[in-house]
């Protein structure tokens, strides 16, 4: 009988989305990691995911329930090249347990 090997490593979506579903309070950390560096080249699309990610985690018709929005819509307002609503970002954070917090940056003197 031939067995097979397990992969030796795991997609880098799927292995953040398990750190999720094992540590939900891990997605603050995360989304606000995200967000601090959303003004870098390739930031906005790396927040998307990051939410995405949270989303992924949580059931994305669940949140997609919570939210009040249809979950196709969901996938649309979280994919790479999209520019959703404050509306959206909003009502999808809160579905996830979070909220939008604004505080100075941290610079150098």
């Amino acid at each position: 009988m031939k067995t097979t090997k397990p992969p030796a490593s795991r997609p880098h979506d799927a292995a953040v989305v398990e750190l999720l579903k094992e540590d939900p309070d891990f997605a603050s950390v995360y989304l606000a990691a995200a967000l601090e560096e959303s003004d870098q080249p390739g930031g906005q699309q790396a927040l998307l995911s990051a939410l995405r990610h949270v989303a992924e985690a949580q059931g994305m018709a669940a949140v997609a329930q919570r939210a009040g929005i249809p979950r196709e819509s969901l996938y649309r307002a979280l994919s790479a090249n999209s520019n959703p609503t404050i509306k959206t970002l909003l009502a999808v954070l809160g579905a996830a347990g979070l909220q939008l917090a604004v505080t100075r940056p941290h610079h150098a003197a």
